[in-house]
């Protein structure tokens, strides 16, 4: 039961991004989001986009840093992963 977050390297809308991973569940993704007060409308098919102020406090409140590649490699093996262009 482990949530996972890259840095914060992803362009988008002026800022750079996080993307903040479960390998266990939605559930606990939502869950966790929801403890930083992060809005559902951030949760992206399989992950939440976070802004790169918030990195840390992810990180404070449990979030494991990892690299991109790594934190797809987990998504993937966790079942979890919902990549773009596939109905699910």
């Amino acid at each position: 039961m482990t949530v996972y977050i890259d840095p914060p390297t992803w362009p988008g809308h002026g800022r750079l991004w996080s993307h903040l991973v479960s390998d266990t569940s939605f559930a606990e993704l939502h869950a966790f989001a929801e403890r930083l007060g992060v809005p559902r409308r951030a949760f992206e098919r399989d992950h939440y986009d976070l802004p790169s102020h918030r990195y840390l406090d992810a990180v404070a409140a449990g979030a494991v840093e990892v690299g991109s590649k790594e934190l797809v490699r987990r998504l993937t093996a966790a079942g979890l992963r919902r990549p773009k262009g596939r109905a699910r």
